[in-house]
């Protein structure tokens, strides 16, 4: 029966029935003061949270007043009288009755539930006006699987450098809590600011010193047990320093001066590199300097014996500048001089389109469609002209194409400048292979920042994740009447949950999960979110992927091949996929790419430190999936770091063509600012970025400024695939201070005043009895075709005719679709044309004021 909507009178019939079907020994009855007849029952103990340990059963305690009855309820079903330990007392303020119930779950019971849903209890009181209901409490199983899914690796670094150690524990109920050891002993971030544990625990050294090398180990731990990775060795390294020139000597017999230099400031130590130079210079002295010495016979000792010491010393310079220029070469192989760099990386000013705004999509303009001419050894620039949304015509984002010119060509032996991601390069097959055995995470994480939740009924509503793209449109009529559905909508971290991808698989979507899954809908919802691959379906196999009970990743729906019978179907837009599904569950979008024209954009956003007291000054460039999820995640992670943004995002289209990412500095004034950066330029291989599931890849560039007075910065960044697409950025700003005004949009501001919920007619911009003429207007085929075909034509949504006819009602799917889709954008008015256009008078409606609706 339903017990929350009985009226009081039938309560108390339902309790003698009770009383009678168990017998008077074993119900929990009491009997109120008369006073107090007409009071509901209030909870003074409510159950909690409880997790299993091993094989120890958990207790659940409820206490409630006044109350006549009181019974648990676990996953749906009376637990039996017998089961409970009941204890009566009275409140000595009041005289109102209190009791109290616990019963024991086991182990057994939750293994009995089998799939995605959690085992739940909660208790019933009943007095004599009416029945209320506890908080669910959730019992789990606890357990710390013994392998961690990352481990920190060993890593050489010089003085002053940051360095990230990353760790990801095992899988856990509860999640495992993460500290970092070194030497064994737990590192305190608050007492010791030159650590930093991010929120996705990794642990980052911002200045190495040398008493930071140490071996590092990451700890996970949780109420079941406790773990420790591998040790990680980090060697800080010390490269050698040239001390002040020693004063000239005074001048002698060869009439030449000397002075001398030691590599001891500081001093090469723990694997750093000696200095590179000379350490003895000479000068002539001027003939006034010059010592007089006796004529004839010791005259002529006196020149033979300065050619033979100048002959010496000629061969020891020649010697020494062969060596010096062979390392040289070493070095400096790949840097061109500066006119090669002016030649190929014009300098150019980024504006934004309007004073104060930068907007967060902008998308062709940044584009590069130039193929590479492979006939040339040289680099070649094209810059674009084009107007501003205020009708000025400015300089815009210089593209180039890179072919394998001398800036490009690798160093010799190898010794290339490459950038893993806190990792060394690995085989991309074992890599596949690593992703692919991967554990089912079956626990739903509860309370986090990436989830909404909502209560919905038949009247449906909206659910939408803040600042990421994701949102889960719920249609009137998807729920049953007289069904109540609490449902909640997650994005996933992707190092929580990751896919097993293979071949040229990659991912374009975050994982998204919504639910509870199992529940009974008559119509599809409609789950919004991003997706980074460039919307040429001829390029691309793309699948929707959902993952069963068992934990399995199966392909539900192929993109272009879908069928009318199945649950699911699609529709790709530029940058978002719309998936209408009957079923909730766990989902993503993976591509496969068809040939290497197939191409994920990439949002390239850069960083800096907010505040430099040093010479030293990074810049770090992300190279990320151009989803708002994971920019998102950017944001808050620099937000924990103190970065600041120093420009707008560029998008760059990164080809299936198997060549990695280099990104290089260039025109900086060489008064006042040089690189630290060995070679021309840093690399990200290509599996790291195509495979889609490392999220903060990145590269720091460490800039010097020769005088602490300097804080005015210029100059061209450059991030290009290798015999690819590029883009280059022209930065001039002030390191101490940042006085631009920035768009709350572009900052991660949630502007939506109504939150992540919405449920009922607030959640739709048609209102609900507008909406169902419309449908019952559009439904009927009409001859002429004006009834929802021709909406849908002049919506554009001509591809899905057979994905609506096999609907009940073609225009709800229709009118769901543009709600989905405009949201935040949606013009009534413009409806209100379309369907004036289709000659239909309901259109007139929308002119129909709120208190009429």
């Amino acid at each position: 029966s339903n017990q929350d909507t009985m009226p009081p009178t039938q309560w108390r019939h339902c309790v003698f029935a009770i009383y009678r079907c168990f017998g008077s020994e074993h119900v929990a009855t009491a009997t109120l003061p008369a006073s107090f007849n007409d009071l509901l029952p209030h909870f003074l103990v409510e159950p909690d949270d409880e997790y299993i340990v091993k094989n120890k059963p958990v207790t659940l305690t409820c206490r409630s007043t006044p109350a006549t009855q009181i019974y648990f309820k676990c996953n749906g079903e009376w637990v039996h009288q017998d089961d409970h330990l009941i204890d009566r007392t009275v409140d000595p303020a009041t005289g109102l009755p209190i009791m109290q119930v616990k019963i024991d779950i086991s182990r057994q019971q939750v293994e009995k539930i089998f799939g995605l849903d959690d085992y739940w209890c909660q208790c019933v009181a009943w007095s004599t006006t009416g029945t209320q209901k506890s908080q669910k409490a959730y019992v789990r199983i606890a357990y710390l699987r013994k392998n961690f899914e990352e481990e920190p690796m060993g890593k050489e670094v010089s003085l002053n450098q940051e360095v990230l150690l990353r760790c990801h524990p095992p899988e856990g109920v509860p999640p495992a809590e993460v500290e970092w050891q070194r030497n064994e002993h737990v590192i305190d971030p608050v007492s010791e600011p030159n650590f930093l544990v991010t929120g996705d625990r990794n642990l980052i050294i911002k200045q190495a010193r040398l008493a930071d090398t140490a071996n590092y180990t990451c700890v996970a731990k949780n109420i079941v047990a406790r773990r420790k990775s591998s040790p990680a060795t980090v060697l800080v390294y010390v490269d050698g320093g040239w001390s002040d020139w020693s004063n000239w000597s005074e001048c002698g017999v060869d009439c030449s001066m000397w002075r001398s230099r030691e590599c001891t400031q500081p001093s090469p130590g723990t694997g750093g590199k000696d200095c590179q130079g000379i350490d003895l210079q000479s000068l002539n002295c001027t003939s006034q300097q010059c010592l007089q010495t006796a004529n004839g016979v010791e005259d002529v000792a006196l020149y033979v014996g300065i050619v033979a010491v100048a002959l010496c010393l000629t061969l020891i310079l020649i010697v020494v500048v062969l060596v010096y220029r062979r390392k040289k070469e070493g070095l400096d192989a790949d840097v061109a001089d500066s006119s090669i760099l002016t030649t190929g990386f014009q300098p150019m000013g980024i504006k934004p389109s309007k004073p104060g705004v930068w907007a967060p999509r902008h998308r062709n303009s940044h584009l590069l469609t130039i193929q590479p001419d492979l006939t040339t050894t040289t680099t070649s620039y094209q810059g674009t002209l084009r107007s501003g949304h205020d009708g000025t015509t400015h300089t815009g984002t210089s593209k180039f194409s890179m072919t394998n010119g001398p800036l490009l060509d690798p160093l010799p032996n190898g010794s290339h400048h490459t950038l893993h991601n806190g990792k060394m390069t690995s085989d991309p097959a074992e890599f596949m292979t690593r992703l692919s055995n991967q554990m089912y995470f079956k626990t739903l994480p509860r309370d986090v920042a990436n989830t909404s939740y909502g209560t919905f009924n038949f009247l449906g509503g909206r659910l939408t994740i803040p600042n990421t793209g994701i949102s889960l449109l719920i249609p009137p009529e998807a729920i049953p009447r007289g069904k109540i559905y609490e449902i909640y909508l997650t994005a996933q971290r992707k190092e929580d949950l990751r896919l097993p991808l293979v071949g040229c698989q990659t991912l374009l979507s975050p994982i998204v999960s919504c639910g509870p899954p199992g529940v009974v809908l008559t119509r599809p919802t409609i789950l919004s979110m991003d997706h980074c691959s460039d919307a040429c379906p001829e390029n691309w196999a793309i699948r929707l992927k959902k993952q069963n009970y068992e934990g399995v990743w199966e392909d539900v729906l192929m993109m272009g091949e879908e069928l009318i019978s199945e649950p699911y179907y699609c529709q790709l837009e530029a940058e978002t996929c719309r998936v209408f599904s009957e079923q909730l569950g766990r989902f993503s979008l993976v591509g496969e790419s068809l040939n290497m024209s197939a191409a994920k954009r990439l949002r390239l956003v850069l960083f800096s430190d907010a505040y430099c007291s040093t010479l030293e000054y990074n810049i770090r460039v992300y190279c990320m999936d151009d989803t708002q999820d994971v920019f998102k995640e950017v944001m808050q992670m620099e937000r924990q770091l103190g970065g600041r943004l120093i420009d707008e995002p560029h998008v760059l289209l990164f080809k299936d063509s198997y060549h990695n990412l280099r990104l290089s500095i260039h025109d900086m004034p060489q008064a006042h600012w040089r690189s630290k950066l060995l070679s021309g330029y840093q690399e990200i291989p290509f599996y790291h970025i195509w495979n889609g599931s490392q999220r903060f890849l990145h590269c720091t560039f460490t800039l010097e400024r020769l005088n602490l007075s300097t804080c005015e910065l210029t100059c061209q960044l450059c991030v290009w695939q290798v015999e690819g697409e590029g883009q280059s950025f022209g930065l001039d700003f002030n390191i101490a201070k940042d006085s631009r005004p920035l768009d709350p949009e572009f900052l991660l501001m949630d502007n939506n005043p109504n939150g992540s919920a919405l449920a009922g007619p607030s959640a739709f911009q048609i209102p609900y009895l507008i909406r169902q003429k419309i449908c019952s207007s559009l439904d009927t085929p009409c001859p002429n075709g004006a009834d929802w075909r021709l909406l849908a034509q002049r919506l554009k949504l001509d591809r899905h005719m057979s994905f609506f006819a096999s609907k009940a009602s073609p225009t709800s799917v229709i009118l769901d679709l543009w709600e989905a889709q405009h949201f935040h954008s949606g013009n009534l008015n413009q409806l209100a044309t379309v369907m004036a256009d289709i000659g239909k008078q309901e259109a007139m409606i929308f002119l129909v004021s709120d208190g009429e609706c």
